[in-house]
């Protein structure tokens, strides 16, 4: 790892801050950009000097200055994970590359965040993620193109399909076209030829997580238990594009 290659785990946790405030105000998103972040307990706004991300939470030992009431650890944890999503881009890419990869991984991580928070995987990031994928795909690898675009209708029509099926069989919703569009982002990513793995290995971390879930906390489970399956198929995603087609552009 290069010098230069470490600046984007250094922004990786303003970042993450950025991150947890978008996931945080969905669906309304007001201020996101440009309004003052505040307590929520209080509304008091938070002042400069604490709004570095994982030592301003630190230095008030996880309380508002101004009420005292409790900063969730969350903060410092999704501040963390981006952190951790840059560094662990950096052990497999460099220069341009690894800034494509930490912000793929970026957006998978708000993506994950607001599934499980709203139980939605928004078009403001899965669109713009499936048209970064084919951007890079253009860029990198040009005359494998048209795998990719095949790969961004197959993984929306496959996921969209199960879903409609899904509907008129059980007469209720059990995979949403957020889902569908999120696979067609990682077909986009990764080509067609890489979404067996990828819904098999989501599918794998999925079952494993809730029955870990169920066994440990002893929750109960059935045919109507809501599972947010984005997270999971995010994870794929992002195991697939740091271990597969990174080498089409070294």
């Amino acid at each position: 790892m290069i010098a230069a290659d470490l600046f984007p785990v250094i922004l990786g946790p303003f970042i993450g801050s950025f991150v947890l405030v978008t996931v945080l105000r969905y669906p309304g998103l007001d201020g996101v950009a440009f309004g003052r972040s505040a307590c929520p307990a209080c509304h008091a706004p938070i002042a400069a000097r604490d709004l570095v991300p994982i030592v301003g939470w630190v230095l008030l030992k996880g309380r508002c200055r101004d009420c005292a009431a409790v900063i969730g650890w969350h903060y410092p944890a999704v501040e963390f994970a981006a952190a951790g999503i840059a560094l662990w881009a950096a052990t497999v890419a460099s220069g341009w590359l690894l800034w494509v990869s930490c912000a793929l991984g970026w957006t998978l991580l708000a993506l994950s965040l607001i599934d499980l928070r709203c139980y939605r995987l928004p078009d403001f990031l899965t669109l713009p993620t499936l048209l970064a994928g084919l951007a890079v795909i253009a860029w990198v690898s040009p005359a494998s193109l048209q795998d990719h675009v095949f790969g961004a209708a197959l993984g929306y029509g496959a996921l969209a399909g199960i879903g409609w099926l899904y509907r008129i069989l059980r007469r209720r919703e059990g995979l949403g076209l957020g889902d569908a569009k999120l696979l067609a982002a990682g077909g986009a990513w990764l080509s067609w030829q890489a979404l067996p793995a990828i819904v098999l290995t989501a599918a794998a971390l999925a079952l494993t997580v809730v029955l870990a879930v169920h066994l440990l906390r002893r929750v109960p489970l059935s045919a109507a238990t809501r599972v947010p399956f984005g997270p999971y198929l995010a994870a794929a995603i992002w195991l697939a594009w740091l271990y597969g087609p990174l080498e089409l552009a070294v």
